[in-house]
């Protein structure tokens, strides 16, 4: 009933112990990470692209993840956090001189130096084989060793110039904790840039409000004194008085102004009574100081004129 032909078991063979953890080969994990695409996992081929935590793309490999929007799209956790283009950074890379490429791998007769990575810092000199910590600039895309910036410190990008800050630092293919710091700065400058286009909608949406508002509302009356009229050609006269409202109980406020309602012409028998009472106050007057002769004289003179 089993156990034929002499084999002996042991017990790690018929007792089932805990599971040991299986060792993974640093090697082979760093030639995967700075290697190959972590999207693909294809070989990395320009243009090289970054996501915000410190991962490395290609970046066909990207737009082809973005543009496709099928139901039978599997999610993928190493892109999940990367919603548009303008989440990954193309990286400018410093080629290796010393680095001859596949040419000599062509027939596989030949042995691969895993330590000669294709590009270098342009600072430090460097391989970017995953020995030595790498980053990148968030604002240019610029690649250097963390020694280089440690070294040679500057708040300007060591090859093109542009001024970055502490923020901008992105980690090449880093550890938990770098990832975790990162992940962090991430979801805080997303958030940031969420406010910041709200409050720009709402202050578009206010300086839209306050055109209207103005184009409606007529601009400042020129409010004249009670004493300036103004005289049409046909010889009629409006005259501005300040008046209070009827339903307005308070005392009258001042800037109302309302037009008066123009004066009818005159007719000719109100010019001729007017002129009998210039005539009687002219004779009233001078007859008291003249004598007899003269104010009749002066009295015919003026009846002349008028």
């Amino acid at each position: 009933m089993g156990c034929d032909g002499g084999t002996i078991p042991k017990r790690h063979e018929l007792v089932k112990g805990p599971r040991k953890a299986v060792k993974v080969d640093k090697t082979a994990e760093l030639v995967a990470r700075w290697y190959y695409c972590t999207l693909s996992q294809e070989k990395l081929c320009r243009p090289i692209v970054a996501c915000e935590l410190g991962r490395l793309y290609n970046k066909d490999a990207v737009i082809e993840f973005l543009l496709d929007k099928s139901a039978d799209k599997t999610p993928m956790e190493a892109a999940s956090h990367i919603k548009s283009i303008k989440n990954v950074t193309e990286l400018n890379l410093v080629d290796n001189p010393a680095w001859s490429g596949d040419k000599e791998s062509k027939k596989g007769d030949t042995y691969d130096d895993i330590q000669s990575a294709r590009f270098i810092c342009p600072v430090v000199g460097l391989e970017m084989n995953g020995r030595h910590r790498f980053c990148f600039l968030r604002n240019c895309g610029c690649v250097f060793s963390e020694r280089a910036l440690k070294e040679v410190k500057a708040e300007v990008c060591h090859k093109c110039g542009v001024p970055f800050q502490e923020e901008d630092v992105i980690i090449l293919n880093g550890n938990k904790e770098d990832v975790e710091v990162l992940k962090k700065r991430m979801e805080d400058r997303r958030l940031k840039s969420k406010l910041e286009k709200k409050s720009k909608k709402c202050k578009s949406a206010e300086s839209a409000a306050q055109q209207v508002t103005t184009e409606d509302s007529p601009g400042p009356s020129k409010v004249k004194s009670t004493k300036d009229c103004i005289a049409s050609g046909s010889g009629e006269k409006r005259q501005i008085v300040f008046t209070k409202s009827s339903d307005d109980k308070s005392s009258s406020v001042p800037g109302k102004v309302t037009k008066a309602s123009t004066a009818p012409k005159r007719s000719i028998a109100d010019s001729e009574e007017k002129s009998e009472a210039y005539k009687s106050i002219f004779t009233t007057h001078s007859s008291a100081k003249r004598p007899k002769e003269e104010c009749s004289n002066w009295v015919t003179h003026t009846a002349y004129c008028f």
